[in-house]
């Protein structure tokens, strides 16, 4: 669970510390107040893109921490041992995030450097936010399939997983047939141009790196005579009066004086004797350079043509002679391609009849597991729905097949498999006995959104392993008994998992563990946001403030008391 956060400088937050504890926590203040941002701090934490927008204005950079503590087993250490991030399950997980002035974002794991996408793996298996509008997406049937097969992700998962292979196999075979069906006349009259260029290419029998070694030969065929004069005088100097003849002469000099101050004079013969030998070694070494030099001018107009060859083949194939041999194994490719058309043709189709096969015996299973668990989904939204008071309510998770007049056929239909299978996944609702089965997006008010949303959060919870599971607003458009039935479940749904919800209805924030009061606060020029877990006494200001506006009368506190010992009186019950 998420135990301690920490935020500074992040919009109107100037410094704020927060503990929390396991259970249902809600988040209360005025509209505006900045409930908000705690959201967006988490969302942060979990991997969301940040902004220098974001930062308070006058400061260098934001900065969020969040500490969790996590029972052994959770799917968060392993995603960290993958990484690579040392982490003990002993103690706390602690994310920190920084966001500069100048965008500039990073990211630490106990302490350790991440990228964003390490980040946002190890957030989603700790943090799940449903967004204010995120029940809009039910009025998406698009995206009715991916939380279909989110739910039945154990059983729907690996049967996707073979169908996308087969899927993949199929479209690379698929795009080859259709690129060489599409092959036209122009291109068949390339034939000859390729047929030369691989023929000019072949006979010019180039190799990697021949016109460097060539360069160079060229440059010392072109001044062998001047290099053959400058090493011959070089060598005459080292054998001559001045060179190694000179040299013997000192030794010899110190030699003679040797004795008299062996100390001094015996490192400085060691020199000259070490210098003697290496000179020596120098000459020799000259006389047979000297010898190896030829002139040739035979072999240098050779090396010269063959550079003008390689010039030409580079203008009219490539820029290096690499890129020429791969220009050749690419039309040699196509040459073959187009000499052998029909053969492959004939190929391609079979491998596609084949893959195409295969593909839709995928699709098919998928289809299969899909429908099981469509069954089994409805049925789960509506027990939970009966628990948000909408107990008459009808759900189907209706599976069809994506049609498609120029599709392929199957079993009678045109259908066109894509990515995700050849389904279509909508949510039909009845709110009423006796009412047909309509699309959500046609029937469903904002209240029945918000709750069948939190219905299947509710049920995702039981799957997915998320221990903090955040609602911002999630009771909007629904008031009495609605509104407690929704403050029931999120209850209900604490005992599993800790749950946070922003909330502006006093039934659901009296049903909390713990209530955090956020508010704005001017000190002198500036604005911050100020968050304060409240006390008992405190909740029933704050309920009292919910219930009958910015005027607390005793009435209105009467009723908060009465509310939070309800609520106790509830919480028992469930």
């Amino acid at each position: 669970m998420l135990v301690h956060l920490s935020i500074r400088n992040l919009a109107v937050v100037e410094a704020v510390d927060i503990t929390f504890h396991a259970g249902f926590h809600v988040l209360t203040g005025e509209t505006g107040a900045g409930k908000s941002i705690i959201i967006d701090a988490l969302g942060l934490i979990a991997g969301g893109r940040g902004s220098a927008d974001l930062i308070r204005y006058g400061c260098e950079r934001a900065e969020i921490e969040a500490a969790f503590d996590l029972p052994l087993g959770h799917r968060s250490w392993q995603a960290l041992a993958e990484f690579g991030i040392s982490a003990d399950p002993e103690e706390s997980l602690i994310i920190r995030r920084e966001i500069g002035i100048h965008g500039k974002s990073t990211a630490r794991i106990n302490g350790q450097l991440v990228n964003l996408s390490m980040l946002r793996e190890v957030g989603e298996a700790l943090i799940n936010i449903h967004g204010q509008h995120e029940h809009q997406t039910l009025l998406r049937p698009e995206r009715h399939l991916d939380l279909l097969d989110a739910y039945g992700a154990e059983l729907i998962g690996p049967r996707k997983a073979d169908y996308q292979a087969a899927y993949a196999a199929f479209i690379k075979i698929n795009k080859e047939w259709n690129e060489l069906r599409g092959t036209n006349q122009q291109a068949l009259q390339m034939l000859d141009l390729y047929r030369f260029q691989l023929e000019e290419i072949a006979s010019a029998k180039l190799k990697a790196g021949e016109d460097e070694w060539l360069s160079q030969e060229k440059l010392k065929l072109s001044h062998s005579e001047k290099m053959m004069d400058s090493v011959s005088q070089a060598y005459d100097l080292l054998y001559g009066s001045q060179g190694l003849e000179a040299v013997a002469k000192a030794i010899s000099r110190l030699n003679e004086v040797s004795s008299f101050d062996r100390t001094s004079i015996e490192p400085l013969l060691e020199q000259l004797q070490t210098a003697y030998y290496q000179l020596e070694d120098a000459a020799f070494g000259l006389r047979s350079y000297r010898e190896q030099i030829e002139f040739n001018p035979e072999r240098l107009e050779e090396v010269e043509d063959r550079l003008d060859l390689i010039s030409t083949m580079r203008r009219k194939y490539g820029d290096s002679i690499e890129g020429i041999l791969e220009y050749y194994d690419k039309i040699r490719r196509e040459t073959d391609t187009l000499e052998n058309k029909d053969e492959l043709l004939e190929k391609l189709q079979a491998q596609r009849e084949q893959l195409l096969k295969q593909l839709l015996k995928e699709a098919a299973e998928l289809s299969k597991v899909r429908q099981l668990k469509a069954r089994e989904l409805a049925e789960q939204i509506e027990h939970e729905l009966k628990e948000l008071q909408m107990g008459r309510t009808s759900i189907q998770v209706k599976l069809g097949l994506h049609e498609d007049p120029h599709g392929v056929e199957w079993e009678g239909r045109k259908v066109r498999p894509g990515k995700q299978g050849m389904d279509t996944a909508e949510f039909l609702i009845s709110p009423n006995p006796g009412e047909p089965l309509r699309p959500l997006s046609k029937i469903a008010s904002g209240g029945e959104l918000s709750r069948i949303m939190l219905a299947l959060k509710s049920i995702f919870a039981r799957h997915d392993d998320v221990p903090v599971l955040i609602f911002d607003e999630v009771d909007t458009g629904v008031s009495g008994r609605a509104a407690q039935s929704i403050a029931d479940k999120l209850f209900r749904l604490s005992r599993s998992c800790q749950v946070f919800s922003i909330t502006h209805l006093p039934q659901v924030a009296c049903m909390a563990d713990g209530q955090y009061l956020i508010e704005k606060v001017v000190d002198g020029e500036r604005t911050m946001t100020r968050v304060e877990e409240l006390n008992e006494d405190g909740r029933v200001r704050e309920l009292a403030r919910m219930l009958g506006g910015v005027e607390i009368t005793e009435k209105t506190t009467h009723h908060a008391h009465e509310m939070l010992n309800l609520a106790k009186a509830q919480k028992e019950l469930l």
